[in-house]
């Protein structure tokens, strides 16, 4: 077990690095940023529903009525969250999307604290401040260039707020099913929800070229949270949250390459105190409570393993 524990982390950052990559094939997919989202899940829910089977050996069951309308609701939120971020992707830059997409990354954490009723230790509580000065910093910068990417800030943060309440509704969803298996339905859910949006939304429906939305649905739906859901119970849920953060860097990697996305000495700033957190976060004395295992599983948390 302790062997499994020692590589939990790097495949944790595995993931989130994968996952980084999902505005990248955003913007190259043909089509408009809500269909994008709608075929990331159309496309990811038959693959998690095979990859049940190959781990599993069998189809997962229908959960009962109770868990279906948790199902229900966490992939209306899920689907709200990809519908506002999707649309940022396309205002803002890739860096920016990301992190701020990801602001759930510190959001949860507090909202866990909030239920276990303490207060973080006092370097947990520095790690937090750390993260959301980074994202101030990169998210300040953005508006002082250009009020497109203002706009595009506002609706990753509200698409991070969206994520956050599917993370709580997950968390009574997941109950009786196994993480992949409530991360196929909750996959499958978001889907159906975002078919009539993606067909009234202005934008092309169906591509030309299926190979960018393929890899966002490999990517962003199997791989990235695949590994992420590996590693997620055998980390502190203060630590995985904050590691989601390292995917701004690579999405500026990507942005730099792809679009000449050029980071200034102000955003290399914000990436440096996030590192920070995240370093600073890897103390055992940041250690949380039992009750945080409720984390779901999409972007997950602690969880007892299957």
């Amino acid at each position: 077990m302790a062997d499994h524990n020692r590589f939990a982390f790097p495949l944790f950052l595995l993931g989130s690095i994968i996952l980084s990559a999902g505005p990248l094939f955003v913007r190259l997919a043909d089509v408009g940023s809500v269909q994008s989202a709608f075929w990331r899940l159309a496309l990811g829910a038959p693959m998690l529903f095979l990859l049940v089977r190959l781990t599993a050996g069998g189809f997962p069951a229908l959960p009962q009525k109770r868990g279906m309308l948790w199902l229900g609701i966490g992939g209306a939120l899920f689907a709200a969250d990809l519908v506002a971020w999707h649309f940022g992707i396309a205002r803002t830059s890739l860096a920016n999307s990301t992190l701020l997409g990801n602001a759930t990354a510190f959001l949860f954490p507090i909202w866990g604290y909030a239920v276990a009723r303490r207060l973080p230790s006092r370097s947990a509580a520095v790690s937090l401040m750390l993260a959301a000065i980074g994202i101030a910093i990169l998210a300040g910068h953005s508006a002082s260039v250009s009020l497109d990417h203002l706009s595009g800030d506002l609706l990753c943060l509200l698409a991070a707020l969206f994520y956050t309440g599917y993370l709580v509704v997950m968390g009574r969803a997941r109950q009786g099913q196994g993480a992949l298996s409530a991360l196929a339905f909750a996959t499958l859910a978001g889907a159906v929800m975002l078919l009539p949006i993606g067909l009234l939304a202005p934008g092309a429906f169906w591509p030309t070229d299926w190979t960018p939305l393929l890899l966002l649905a490999l990517s962003s739906q199997v791989a990235g949270q695949g590994l992420i859901i590996y590693a997620l119970p055998k980390l502190q849920p203060l630590a995985s949250g904050l590691g989601l953060l390292v995917q701004p860097v690579f999405s500026a990697m990507l942005g730099f390459v792809w679009f000449g996305e050029w980071l200034t000495g102000i955003d290399l700033a914000g990436a440096v105190i996030i590192f920070a957190a995240i370093l600073l976060v890897r103390r055992p004395s940041n250690a949380m409570p039992p009750v945080e295992k409720r984390v779901p599983p999409l972007l997950g948390g602690a969880q007892t393993p299957d």
